[in-house]
């Protein structure tokens, strides 16, 4: 069964950066593509990032220019590097990716303190 994996959430200060990774299996990846979405409290799930199998992307206007959303094929990861955090960054952040269905990994937290 697909099974998504996400790490390298944490406490950052306004203005630093993290990381994310999403470990992805169970699919065959590269033909996939792949999200980052991310959920704060009280409000809906929204769509961060996403990235096709040819690797042509695409962002919510409120982290352009700040997130970067990458691929690797070969290792079935798909990473979201954020610059410039902001305090409404912190959500959980969310990998997916849709098969017969829409599939979730178990999130990770960021918390950007100001």
């Amino acid at each position: 069964q697909v099974q998504l994996v996400e790490s390298g959430g944490g406490l950052v200060q306004a203005g630093g950066s993290l990381r994310l990774s999403c470990a992805a299996s169970g699919i065959i990846f590269s033909a996939k593509y792949m999200a980052w979405y991310r959920q704060a409290p009280g409000k809906q799930r929204e769509l961060v990032a996403g990235i096709s199998y040819g690797g042509t992307t695409n962002y919510a206007v409120s982290v352009k220019g700040r997130f970067t959303i990458s691929r690797d094929n070969a290792r079935n990861m798909v990473y979201l590097q954020m610059n410039s955090l902001k305090p409404e960054d912190t959500a959980v952040y969310l990998c997916n990716v849709y098969t017969s269905t829409s599939n979730w990994g178990q999130g990770t937290q960021v918390t950007v303190s100001s």
